[in-house]
């Protein structure tokens, strides 16, 4: 059981994605705005998204205090970029979509997951540090919780 509901949630993601690049390619002029592609964070998120539940595998579960049995910490592939690909992935499928179909269609849509990626993060990351606390602090300690790269400016200045 568990695992139709699984597909069913995942195919409704895939068919909302779908579903919003076909709107906001509709909605845009000739699938662009002013010659920029603002379609591209939308596309790089959305394969981000995927990849990175791909290597998550059966580990993953719709509940952010949930672990699937013989879970693991993954700290390779999308993991090694962020500890949230999923989610990172999925806000800027949601800030592309910001750009593609406007602020004043999207701002709501824009708060929403802000909101709610904001209260899953915090306990999916009580959970990996109550459940693997030495490697999840050195896992910590070497990767962005969510914005790639940020890390890096921060020390730059």
């Amino acid at each position: 059981m568990a695992q139709i509901a699984t597909w069913i949630c995942w195919g409704l993601v895939i068919a909302t994605w779908i579903a919003g690049a076909v709107y906001g390619a509709r909605r845009s002029p000739g699938g662009r705005r002013q010659g920029r592609d603002t379609g591209a964070l939308w596309r790089v998120s959305t394969a981000f998204t995927v990849w990175a539940r791909v290597e998550l595998g059966r580990m993953w579960s719709a509940s952010p205090n949930v672990l699937q049995a013989d879970h693991r910490l993954r700290t390779d592939g999308p993991y090694a970029v962020t500890r949230h690909p999923i989610y990172t992935g999925l806000f800027g499928m949601v800030l592309g979509t910001v750009l593609l179909n406007g602020l004043g269609d999207s701002l709501a849509f824009l708060a929403v997951a802000a909101v709610f990626f904001a209260t899953r993060i915090p306990i999916e990351e009580r959970l990996m540090s109550k459940t693997f606390p030495e490697q999840y602090a050195h896992y910590r300690g070497r990767v962005p919780r969510f914005v790639p790269g940020l890390r890096r400016l921060h020390r730059s200045h």
